[in-house]
């Protein structure tokens, strides 16, 4: 047959799936920056300079005031970006063209993988529904989607070092696969799978019983050694960055994950598992409540995904008993091989043994799906040998509907107004799509029509931590205060473990000229993340305001030497406070001048402009202005 004397060349097969997956996200490369790509990415400074990378690599992945809350730390990611940025110059095609070569190399890497594990034919179809499927293009036209590419790459190449080597585990592929593991898991948390996918490769290539186990750790445990001190050079400095091993943000708006069964709820999202792998049609960027509904009982929906998830376990039990895989050998093991790693590799965000960051990505599938591709390439080959002709029509269809349906979606995080437009027009009345309204109509300057959209988005998302704080930020910036002071103290009661509202609440007391509620709010803060570099300018200002100039004076000295100076309107007012209380006008002078010349809200201005009057007399604020 003409298929199987193409197959035959290897190089020539990994060459042209990896054609296919370079084709179909080239429109890919003229994208911009979208959404989370101005967090990370465009509006962190801190990976931007050669000089302040290497601190941003030892910092929380997500910048600014929710980093720890977000329990994320991805150093692996972190360097890249930073090094891509200077590179380009913050270029964004480079960022993308990155991301496309990526997911090019992470296509042959599934390729060969599952070469080693199967026929030819199995591989090859697999490899190519993995290359063009729709569900991948989050991971892959969105450029923080580079660390599922860099994590399941490097997750990849661990794997195929171990099924290529003996039996018996040597040193060399041990350290190396230790090492790959490491840093995969520095790109993105889902690569702390490994251990138990490296056993499954070895389950599923021969015939493990208890009476094995022995004999098999005798073989393996260099290995594992090498992951456990792997996965320790990456757990011991994130415990210290964030606090926390585990995320300890739940799901937006899935707050009620905690008090409920969730099986209730994770049946639905399995629905959509099956859903999204086999009719693409209906993607999103977000499966937040208003779009996967937080389940309190059995529906349709939840029992239809929970006999689903059944179905397919059963299916991989009775596949499991058949032949072992094995390069050249179309085993039906090769299905349950591949719905037990997608079962395996997506557990970190399954939120079935802890409540994890999401409900469902389509980004967090990207890994998962190389099980799925596995499976699906079995299925087409064993099609094949019934029936070649119509086989070969059908994963031709498959391949280029698939592949219209990504080259059409890749556009969706061209930036930020297409991303959103897709978003609301898919799905109105999520939650997130009246978040995102609410911040189009608040830069609009439609402040009634955004503040109708948020109290809709904070209904549909329990009041969530994430959204009353954000939006607390954005009412911030547009100076109103009262309801944003309103949304932090409710953030506060719900979750007094998280450190953003308190800072919030003193900054807002500051600007108030209540500086024994700043103080306290402060305290609070500093007690959950003490590496805030406002919060204790805003302690020692607290002092000084209240005639406490000596504590004032301690208090900026500790802030100056953990934190360093910033240009705080808080932090000039202490220093006019001191010089005052030393009798040194010149430096109180210069100390409000700065103040005022800081970025101030108009209450901070008010603030400072009273101080200076009360000091100095109308006729300097006026002198000042006239300059």
């Amino acid at each position: 047959m003409r298929l199987d004397a193409f197959l035959r060349n290897r190089k020539r097969v990994v060459l042209a799936v990896a054609i296919v997956a370079g084709l179909v996200y080239a429109n890919a490369v003229p994208n911009r920056f979208a959404y989370d790509d101005h967090h990370i990415i465009a509006n962190n400074s801190a990976i931007q300079s050669i000089e302040t990378l290497p601190s941003a690599i030892f910092a929380p992945y997500w910048p600014g005031v929710y980093g720890r809350e977000n329990g994320l730390w991805r150093p692996t990611t972190q360097a890249l970006f930073g090094v891509q940025w200077i590179v380009s110059r913050g270029a964004p095609w480079l960022f993308h063209l990155v991301n496309v070569l990526a997911h090019v190399a992470v296509t042959s890497l599934v390729l060969l993988l599952l070469w080693e594990l199967m026929s030819m034919r199995a591989a090859f179809f697999g490899a190519l529904v993995f290359a063009i499927h729709p569900v991948h293009v989050e991971a892959v036209a969105n450029l923080v989607g580079l660390s599922e590419l860099v994590s399941t790459g490097l997750f990849l190449m661990a794997c195929l070092v171990h099924v290529r080597g003996p039996p018996e585990s040597r040193w060399r592929d041990a350290v190396l696969i230790g090492l790959l593991y490491a840093v995969a898991f520095g790109a993105k948390e889902g690569a702390a799978t490994l251990p138990a996918i490296i056993f499954l490769l070895d389950a599923s290539r021969g015939r493990l019983t208890f009476a094995d186990l022995l004999r098999y750790l005798r073989e393996r445990w260099r290995v594992y050694a090498a992951l456990i001190i792997g996965a320790a050079l990456m757990l011991i400095p994130r415990l210290g960055i964030l606090g926390t091993i585990a995320n300890p943000l739940g799901p937006l708006g899935a707050d009620l994950l905690l008090e409920v069964p969730r099986i209730w709820t994770i049946s639905e999202v399995w629905g959509n598992y099956v859903r999204l792998w086999v009719l693409p049609l209906d993607l999103s960027s977000d499966y937040a409540p208003g779009v996967i509904p937080i389940s309190i009982g059995w529906k349709l929906a939840n029992s239809v995904g929970a006999a689903l998830a059944l179905a397919l376990l059963a299916a991989a039990l009775i596949a499991w008993r058949r032949a072992p895989m094995r390069s050249g050998l179309n085993s039906p093991r090769a299905a349950g091989f591949g719905v037990v790693w997608f079962m395996l590799t997506l557990s970190p965000v399954a939120n079935v043994f802890f409540v994890a960051g999401v409900l469902l990505a389509e980004r967090t599938l990207y890994l998962p799906s190389v099980g799925l591709a596995a499976a699906t390439g079995w299925l087409f080959a064993r099609f094949y040998v019934a029936r070649p002709k119509v086989a070969l029509v059908t994963v031709g269809l498959v391949v280029l509907l698939g592949s219209a349906r990504t080259w059409e979606r890749n556009p969706t995080w061209k930036d930020n107004p297409a991303m959103l437009n897709a978003l609301v027009a898919d799905f109105p009345h999520s939650g997130r799509s009246q978040w995102v309204l609410g911040d189009a109509f608040m830069d609009r300057g439609l402040t009634k029509q955004a503040l109708q959209s948020y109290r809709i988005a904070v209904d549909l998302l329990d009041a969530h931590y994430q959204i009353t704080t954000d939006v607390a930020q954005t009412l911030i910036r547009h100076e109103m205060l009262e309801g944003a002071e309103g949304l932090l103290r409710h953030a506060w009661r719900r979750e007094p473990g998280f450190a953003v509202a308190p800072a919030l609440l003193a900054e807002i007391y500051s600007e108030w000229n209540e500086p024994e509620l700043a103080e306290r709010f402060s305290r609070l803060s500093l007690m959950i993340d003490d590496r805030d570099p406002l919060r204790p300018h805003i302690i020692s200002w607290s002092l000084a305001a209240r005639g406490r100039f000596a504590e004032a004076a301690s208090a900026r000295e500790s802030a100056l030497q953990a934190q360093g100076m910033g240009n705080y309107w808080q932090q000039w007012l202490t220093m006019a406070y001191l010089g005052l209380a030393e009798g040194d006008s010149v430096s109180a002078r210069t100390a409000l001048d700065a103040a005022l010349a800081a970025e101030l809200s108009g209450r901070a201005r008010v603030h400072v402009d009273s101080v200076k009057v009360a000091v100095f007399g109308r006729a300097a604020v006026d002198s000042l202005v006239a300059n």
